[in-house]
C-alpha cells in the first residue's frame, strides 16, 4: 500500500503542479488578451480620430468648394446683369429721338472744336441734318455707329465720340459705382 500512497502523492503533486501551470497559463492568456484589447482599443481610438479629422477636412473642403461655386454663380449673375444694363443703355442711346441726338451732337462739336479746330466731322448716314448749322467744317456721312468722329484736317488725330466708345469709356471708369448702385 505504501506504493499506492507514493503514487497518489506523486499524482497529487503532479496535479497541483499542472493546476499551477494551467493557472499561470490562464493568467498569462488573460494578460495577453487584455493587452491585445487595450492595443485594439488604442488603435480604434487613433483610427476614429483620424477618421474624424479626415471628415472634418473633407467637410471644410466641401464648404470651401460650395462657397467658391456660390461666389462664381453670384459673379456670373452680376456680370450678366451688368452686360444687360450696358446693352439697354446702348439701345437707349442709339434710339434717341432726333432732337436729343441733335443736342448731344452740338455739345460734341463744341467740345471737339476746342481740341481740334477746323476738324472734319464724321456722322452716321442720314444724320448730317442733326449737326449744328453754320459750322465751317467738312461733314462726312459714313456707315458708322451712332455718334460722331472728329478728325484733324491732316488725318493724324481722331477723336471718337461715337456713343458706344463714349459709353465704354464711362462704363470702365464708373463700373464700381454702377455695380454698387445695382448690387448695393
Amino acid at each position: 500500500m505504501a506504493l499506492d500512497k507514493v503514487v497518489e502523492e506523486i499524482l497529487e503533486s503532479a496535479r497541483k503542479e499542472a493546476d499551477g501551470l494551467v493557472q499561470t497559463a490562464e493568467n498569462e492568456r488573460r494578460s495577453i488578451l487584455q493587452r491585445a484589447e487595450e492595443d485594439v482599443a488604442g488603435k480604434r481610438q487613433a483610427q476614429e480620430r483620424q477618421t474624424e479629422e479626415a471628415i472634418k477636412r473633407l467637410r471644410q473642403q466641401e464648404l470651401s468648394s460650395a462657397e467658391l461655386e456660390a461666389k462664381r454663380i453670384l459673379l456670373n449673375a452680376r456680370k450678366e446683369m451688368l452686360d444687360k444694363t450696358f446693352a439697354e443703355v446702348m439701345k437707349d442711346l442709339t434710339s434717341l429721338k432726333d432732337e436729343e441726338k441733335s443736342r448731344l451732337y452740338r455739345i460734341i462739336v463744341e467740345k471737339g472744336a476746342k481740341a481740334l479746330p477746323n476738324a472734319r466731322i464724321y456722322c452716321p448716314r442720314g444724320e448730317a441734318r442733326l449737326l449744328p448749322k453754320g459750322t465751317n467744317v467738312a461733314i462726312i456721312e459714313a456707315d458708322m455707329p451712332t455718334g460722331l468722329i472728329l478728325e484733324s484736317m491732316d488725318g493724324q488725330v481722331r477723336l471718337d465720340y461715337t456713343f458706344k466708345t463714349t459709353l465704354v469709356d464711362i462704363w470702365e471708369k464708373e463700373l464700381k459705382s454702377v455695380s454698387n448702385i445695382l448690387f448695393g
